[in-house]
C-alpha cells in the first residue's frame, strides 16, 4: 500500500532513506522516533508527517483539561496534545488519544535527544521562577525528625523514578475510572445513537455512490467524521466505558504498583499514592516547616489537594501536578 509521509522541515529525506526509518521507527500513539526523523500524526492518520532531528527546536506536552476542574465533582479527564516547534518556525500539534504514550515519547526523546528542550519556553522561565520562589519559602533549618524524613522521601523518589512506567500506568488507570465513574448513562445512548446515525448515513452515502444519487458524498464524509467522532472520544460502549473494567484496571495499577515498593524499605505513602510528585509535594511540606513526619506531610498534601478547586488560580506548574496527581486521591476519596 502507498503511503505518503508529508515533511514539516525545509529539509527531506530520500525516499530509501525515509522508508527504512518509518518501517523501524519506535511508534508510541500516533507518532514516532526514528533515528532520521521525529513522525507525526495527524488526526485521522498516523505518522501523516516528519521532521528531521536536526530541524526540531522543541517538543513538549500541552494539556487541555476537562468541565469537572480541581473539583470533586464531574469527570477528571484530560486531552494531552503533543506540540512540535521546528526550525523554520512551523508548529505542528498531534492530539494523543492515551496520555501515558505522550509521556513516553517524550521519556525517550529525553533519553536520545537531550539537546532537545522538551517543556515550552513559556513553561522554562516559569519553572525557573518558581523554584526560586520556592526555594525562598523553605526553612533554613529542620529538626531531625524533619531531616530524616525528607531523607527517606527523597530516596522514595529516587526509587520510583527508576520506573517511571509504574506511576504512569497508576495515574492513567486513576483517570480513567474517574472518567468512567462519572460518565452518564444517557452519554452512551445519545453517542450509540449518533454512532450508529453516522454509519447509516455512510452506507446510504456508499449506496448514492454507486447509484450516482446527487448530494451522496456529503453523507458518505458526515456520516464518517460523525461516526469516527463519538468513537475516538469513547462515547460508545465497550471495554473503555466500562466501569467492571476500569475498576480492574485500576487494582491491577494498585498491585503493580504495591508489589514495586514492596522493594523499598518502609516506603512513606501508600501504593495508590506512589507518585514522585506527591513524595515531592511532601517534601515541600517538610522543607516549609508544614510537617515534620511522613504521615504529616502526606495529610498535609491531601489538605492542600482538597482546597484545590474550580475557583482556585494556580499556576501552570502546580496545574500540571494537579492533574497528574489528585485522580489518585479522588478514587480512593483520600483514605489510606
Amino acid at each position: 500500500m502507498l503511503t505518503i509521509t508529508v515533511p514539516l522541515g525545509d529539509n527531506t529525506l530520500s525516499g530509501e532513506v525515509l522508508s527504512k526509518d518509518k518501517k523501524n521507527c519506535l511508534r508510541s500513539g500516533p507518532c514516532g522516533l526514528g533515528d532520521e526523523a521525529l513522525y507525526i500524526g495527524s488526526r485521522f492518520i498516523s505518522r501523516l508527517y516528519y521532521i528531521r532531528w536536526d530541524e526540531v527546536r522543541r517538543v513538549y506536552k500541552r494539556i487541555a483539561m476537562s468541565p469537572g476542574g480541581f473539583s470533586g465533582s464531574g469527570a477528571f479527564g484530560t486531552m494531552a496534545y503533543l506540540v512540535v516547534q521546528c526550525a523554520n518556525g512551523k508548529e505542528k500539534t498531534c492530539y494523543f488519544k492515551i496520555e501515558k504514550e505522550l509521556d513516553s515519547l517524550l521519556s525517550e526523546i529525553e533519553r536520545q535527544h537531550p539537546d532537545i528542550p522538551t517543556h515550552s519556553a513559556q513553561a522554562e522561565q516559569r519553572l525557573a521562577a518558581a523554584a526560586r520562589e520556592e526555594v525562598a519559602k523553605y526553612k533554613s533549618k529542620l529538626s531531625k525528625t524533619a531531616e530524616e524524613t525528607w531523607e527517606r522521601l527523597n530516596g522514595a523518589v529516587e526509587h520510583l523514578e527508576l520506573r517511571p512506567d509504574i506511576y504512569r500506568n497508576l495515574t492513567a488507570a486513576a483517570k480513567q475510572k474517574r472518567i468512567v465513574d462519572n460518565l452518564s448513562p444517557s452519554v452512551l445512548v445519545g453517542g450509540t445513537a449518533v454512532f450508529l446515525a453516522g454509519l447509516c448515513a455512510v452506507a446510504y452515502g456508499l449506496y448514492g455512490l454507486s447509484a450516482h444519487t446527487p448530494n451522496a458524498v456529503y453523507f458518505l464524509l458526515g456520516g464518517g467524521a460523525a461516526a469516527f467522532a463519538v468513537f475516538s472520544a469513547n462515547l460508545v460502549p465497550g471495554r473503555w466505558s466500562s466501569k467492571a473494567n476500569a475498576q480492574k484496571d485500576w487494582e491491577s495499577a494498585v498491585r503493580e504498583s504495591a508489589e514495586y515498593v514492596s522493594g523499598f524499605r518502609y516506603f512513606p505513602v501508600p501504593a495508590q499514592y506512589a507518585h514522585p510528585v506527591v513524595l515531592k509535594w511532601m517534601i515541600r511540606a517538610v522543607r516549609e516547616s508544614r510537617a515534620e513526619t511522613a504521615q504529616e506531610a502526606l495529610e498535609t498534601v491531601k489538605t492542600d489537594l482538597r482546597n484545590m478547586n474550580s475557583s482556585v488560580s494556580v499556576t501552570q506548574e502546580i496545574h500540571d501536578d494537579v492533574v497528574d496527581i489528585k485522580p489518585l486521591f479522588l478514587v480512593c476519596d483520600y483514605a489510606d
